[in-house]
């Protein structure tokens, strides 16, 4: 099964993925990528991996600080893997140490998904 990762906005200009699902149907292109993200966060583990590194310090959190969710360190990179496929979170190697990052438009455009459209 191929997966596409959500584009990465800029967050002064992030427009969500799509409308708020209370102001129109999605289209079929706009469930699917929406789809991509909530199933990754469908995982319990994957879910707590991604609130660990959006509430770490700073928003970003070096793997050796988030690999204690109780499942072995293979395991976590697999669940990080698929969160990065996902668009959810953004990676860079510093040395031998790899650091997660949030990224802050999909955490808006998430949101405003789930908000409710505002009524004129």
């Amino acid at each position: 099964m191929t997966t596409n990762a959500l584009p990465v906005l800029e967050p002064e200009s992030a427009a969500p993925c799509c409308p708020p699902l209370s102001e129109r149907p999605l289209t079929a292109e706009e469930a699917e990528r929406t789809a991509v993200m909530f199933k990754a966060l469908g995982d319990p583990v994957r879910l707590r991996l991604f609130s660990l590194v959006a509430s770490h310090e700073g928003g970003e959190a070096c793997v050796c600080d988030i690999s204690d969710v109780g499942v072995s360190q293979p395991t976590v990179s697999h669940h990080l893997k698929k969160l990065r496929e996902a668009g959810l979170l953004s990676s860079e190697r510093r040395g031998t140490w790899v650091y997660y990052k949030v990224e802050p438009s999909v955490l808006a455009a998430m949101g405003r998904l789930l908000t409710r459209a505002a009524t004129a």
